[in-house]
Formats: structure tokens, C-alpha cells, sequence
């Protein structure tokens, strides 16, 4: 006869069955990032003792005093402006042609070998090339950003439409969907977290670039500062410098992220 569960027998105590584990509670993000800077910075204390490298008191006093006088805001002015106008500019035109390239064999076939030709050439060497073609001006600097934050994102792109499961495109033919709205609908919010990625590795690219960019003919920016510490054996100002285009780096890095998520909220994260 069966048994209701609300009468079975209780099990004895030497045969109940263990106890799932618990599960491990994790350490908040804040807390794990609080626990990386602190370190760092006793790292970075404890070299200063040492060896050459400034302490962290004497770059914060630089750093106060080159904000006084107006030198640093200045120079992050100067390097952020040119980061952003090269950076989008390199974006806003490599998505489209990363598109193209993916959903058109013909054009693939065509500019295909061309990207992966130029992608290989570092974009400071392009920088002797462009300053002789476009003149030590703004052009010549922001160019070289550019066409570093193009390759990135437009590899990453062409990626993201080659990568799409096929299935759903089908799927979407079977049920009447035009090539429009197959790639609306489908092939761009598929290729997206493609695209943030390469957007992503071409900031972090264009930061790079920057930096060498501005050792040329600049008069302001925190390359140029850099420099110009150098020659006078100035490490606080040296650090200031690489700590700002860190810290910038970073930033601009989350609000891609912050982006990523609001238009990606349909993919799993862990």
C-alpha cells in the first residue's frame, strides 16, 4: 500500500542522507577592490623605500601642485579630447564597414585582406608616416588614435556577424522575415557583445597610442608631460601622468561596460 508523505516514517538518525554543502558566500566587489588598492599601494610604499620611485605622499604633492597652477587639467583636457574625437571617430566608421564585411561575402572578400594587412602594422609606426603626410598638428596625433581604435573595433565586428548562430537566421526566414529585419533583429543585437569587446580593447589601444603621439611635437597632454619630466628627472610628475591616464583609462572602461550591460541585458552573466 503506498504511503502519503505525510505519513512515511521519519528516517533514522544513523541513515539520513549528509547535508548538502552551503553554499560558499562571496566577497562583495567593493570589498575585493578596496582589499586590491590598499594592497597596491603598500606595494607601491614599500618600493619607494628601496629603489628610485617616488613615495605615494610625494606624488600626491606633485600632484596638488600641478593642479594649482592649472598644468595638470590642462594636460588631461588636451589627451582626453584627443582620445575621444580619435576613439569614436575609429568606432563610429568601423561598425558599419564591420557589418558590411560580415553580412557581404563580396565586400569581405574585398577588404578583408587589406584590415588584417594594416592590422598588422603597429599604429606608432604609421605615426613617422602621418606626421610627414598630415603635419605635427592635432590631425597627425588624432589620426594614429583613430586608425588604432578602427582596427580593433571592426575585427571585433566582423566577428560578431560571422559568429551568429545560423539557426536564428533561418529560424527568422521560415517565418517570413526579410533580409532588413533579419539583421536588425537578429545579426546586430547578436554581434553586440562582440562589438563592446572590441570597443574595449580600442580604448585601452588608444590610450596606448596616445601616450606616443604626444612625445612628437606636442605642447600639452599628459604624454607630453611625461616627457618633459623626463629630461628634468621629475618621477612625481612622471607617476602623476600614469596614474591619470590609468585612472581615465578605467573610467572611460566602466561606462563602456555600464553600457554593455544596459544593451546586452538579455545575455547571462556570471
Amino acid at each position: 500500500m503506498t504511503t502519503l508523505a505525510s505519513e512515511r516514517l521519519p528516517v533514522e538518525e544513523g541513515n539520513a542522507p549528509p547535508a548538502l554543502p552551503g553554499r560558499r558566500r562571496r566577497m562583495p566587489s567593493w570589498a575585493l577592490t578596496t582589499i586590491a588598492i590598499v594592497v597596491g599601494i603598500g606595494v607601491f610604499w614599500l618600493l619607494s623605500s628601496f629603489t628610485i620611485i617616488p613615495s605615494p605622499p610625494a606624488v600626491i604633492a606633485q600632484m596638488f601642485a600641478l593642479a594649482a597652477d592649472g598644468t595638470l587639467f590642462g594636460d588631461i583636457g588636451a589627451s582626453l579630447a584627443r582620445v575621444l574625437v580619435g576613439f569614436l571617430l575609429g568606432t563610429l566608421l568601423a561598425i558599419p564597414v564591420g557589418f558590411l564585411m560580415g553580412w557581404y561575402s563580396t565586400v569581405r572578400g574585398l577588404l578583408h585582406p587589406w584590415v588584417q594587412f594594416v592590422r598588422m602594422i603597429p599604429p606608432l609606426a604609421i605615426l613617422p608616416l602621418s606626421i610627414v603626410v598630415l603635419g605635427t598638428g592635432e590631425t597627425a596625433r588624432v589620426f594614429v588614435i583613430f586608425l588604432a581604435s578602427f582596427l580593433a573595433a571592426i575585427v571585433a565586428t566582423f566577428q560578431g556577424v560571422l559568429s551568429v548562430d545560423r539557426t536564428l537566421i533561418n529560424a527568422a526566414r521560415v517565418l517570413g522575415a526579410k533580409d532588413g529585419t533579419i539583421f536588425l533583429r537578429v545579426v546586430v543585437p547578436a554581434s553586440s557583445p562582440f562589438i563592446f569587446v572590441g570597443m574595449r580593447v580600442g580604448l585601452g589601444s588608444s590610450w596606448a597610442t596616445l601616450v606616443a603621439s604626444e612625445l612628437i611635437a606636442a605642447q600639452q597632454g599628459l604624454g607630453f608631460r611625461m616627457q618633459q619630466a623626463q629630461l628634468f628627472f621629475d618621477l612625481p610628475t612622471i607617476f602623476v601622468s600614469i596614474i591619470f591616464i590609468g585612472l581615465l583609462g578605467l573610467l572611460m572602461d566602466r561606462l563602456l561596460m555600464a553600457v554593455e550591460r544596459k544593451v546586452t541585458s538579455w545575455q547571462e552573466r556570471r
